[in-house]
Formats: C-alpha cells, structure tokens, sequence
C-alpha cells in the first residue's frame, strides 16, 4: 500500500487537504477525496487540492470536494496553495499564477516572519451571463430573478466566477432554512452541473453576512468565490458599495470590485497540521 504526505490547511475555515503532486498525481482521486475528507474515518476536509506543474503558470491546482466530483475553482483553496508552495520553497516568487479549471488567477503573497500571512487574488472578472455560469434559462442574465422552492418564491442572482454561484439576499439566516433550501437550489433544474448557492445579509453598504451551502460538500465555513459572487450580486442590485467585507463562519474577507472589472479577494491562509496516510 502506497503512502502519501499532506498538508491541513484552511482559509477562513475552509478546510482542504494539500497534496504536492509536482511529480506525480495518485490514482482514483475521486475515491480518494471522498476517504480522506470523511471527518469520521479520514482525515477531514471539505475536499482534497492538489498542486501541480503547469505549461501555462506557476503552478496549476485541482480540486475534488468531499463527494469526489472535481471542481473548477476555489478562491480560499488558493491563497493556501499560495502559502504552501512559498513556505515549502517550491517558489522565491512573492506574485505567482495559478492554473485552475476556472482560469489563471494571479495571487500576490503577503510574507511576515518570512512565511505568507495573507494573499491578494485577482480573481478575475464576474461574468451572468447564463452560458457562462451553466444554466437552463433564456435571456442575458438572471438578476433578483424569481425561483419557486418549497419554502416559496425566492429571489436569486446568478454569477459565474469561474463556477456557477446562485445569491439569495435574505433577512433568514437560520441553519433549518439554509440547510433545507440550500441543497434544492444547488439540486435545481434551472443548473446544467448544479450550483454553489450563497445566503447573504446586507448589514451596510460596506459590510455583508453570508452562510454559503457548497455544490459537492454542504455548509462550509467559508467560500471565496462565493464571497466574490455575493458582492457582485451586492452592487448589480444596488445594495452595496464596490469595496466591502464579507463576514463568514470563519472570519472575513475584504472584496473589491474594482474599476477595471476584475474582482480583488483578500484574506488569510493557515497551515494546521502535517502528516502521511496509506492509500
């Protein structure tokens, strides 16, 4: 039986497992990310990430979450990848891109003590249209549009971020309404490869609460991306200023939408703990 080395790591919460597969990946990811991600029997994650060469950046990135399908980008996945490959020494670089199914982002890392504190990524622009996002609907975006769920008619904007985010502004935080009607909007028809869908609170023009219920892997403590859609959504329905925090489980992300229409996160990334598993 083969055995692997990892890194825990999180951005705000949430939590992957990092392998450096710069020399090779393992066999059945699928399987593995849904092993190691068990947090009763494996190791514990919302998936697994994988870093490795690219032909075309720095580094590429792949991400399986914990059900095993593979996703196309994580905006908290990668500021930790930023802060693994710079504290292993597998780069010099303090600004680097990132291959991933959802594009390069170019990551600035922030080095204090001589290890990455936080990460500023270029997650590049928002897109609604519906193409880009992956949906079954007509017309040239879906914004505060109407969606009928067994708890009524919910409002929702769609963004793409590189994956499909469905927002819903709601005054209903509640874990009973978000875990009931998280997974029939991720589930719905209306996706052609479901969606992440973000639950958002506007507190102020500078500030936004967000539960986010993850395609593939429930609620998660955090989501970048999500927190980039979300703040989207935010301006296109006049609710909020270009530059805000986003308050998640756990802990805030400062997001800009900036003049040149690329989209800014900030925020942190923390090694957990190390180790090996058989595989």
């Amino acid at each position: 039986m083969d055995t692997i080395s990892f890194t825990k790591m999180h951005g705000i919460g949430n939590d992957y497992i990092y392998i450096n597969c710069m020399s090779g990946e393992p066999a059945n990811l699928t399987q593995l990310a849904k092993r190691l991600s068990d947090r009763h029997k494996g190791i514990g994650g919302d998936g697994i990430i994988l870093i490795c060469p690219s032909d075309v950046a720095d580094f590429k990135m792949r991400i399986f979450n914990a059900d095993g399908s593979e996703a196309r980008m994580c905006g908290n996945g990668s500021r930790c990848v930023g802060k693994y490959v710079y504290d292993k020494e597998l780069t010099t670089k303090r600004l680097i891109t990132l291959e991933t199914l959802g594009g390069i982002k170019t990551l600035v890392l922030n080095v204090k003590d001589g290890e990455v504190d936080n990460v500023t990524v270029d997650m590049g622009c928002p897109s609604v249209d519906p193409t880009d996002i992956g949906m079954n609907v007509t017309g040239s975006s879906f914004i505060d549009a109407p969606v009928i769920t067994s708890k009524g008619s919910v409002n929702m904007t769609a963004v793409s971020m590189g994956n499909p985010h469905g927002v819903v502004f709601t005054d209903n935080m509640s874990t009973d309404y978000i875990h009931s009607l998280g997974p029939e909007l991720e589930n719905h028809r209306m996706w052609t490869d479901r969606a992440n869908i973000e639950f958002a609170r506007i507190d102020s023009p500078e500030h936004i609460t967000m539960r986010v219920w993850e395609r593939g892997s429930g609620e998660t403590m955090a989501c970048g991306t999500g927190a980039c859609a979300t703040a989207v959504a935010a301006v296109l329905t006049g609710q909020t200023n270009r530059k805000v925090t986003v308050a998640l489980a756990g802990g805030d992300l400062n997001i800009e939408w900036s003049g040149d229409g690329h989209i800014y996160m900030n925020g942190g990334a923390t090694t957990v703990f190390e180790g090996t598993i058989k595989i």
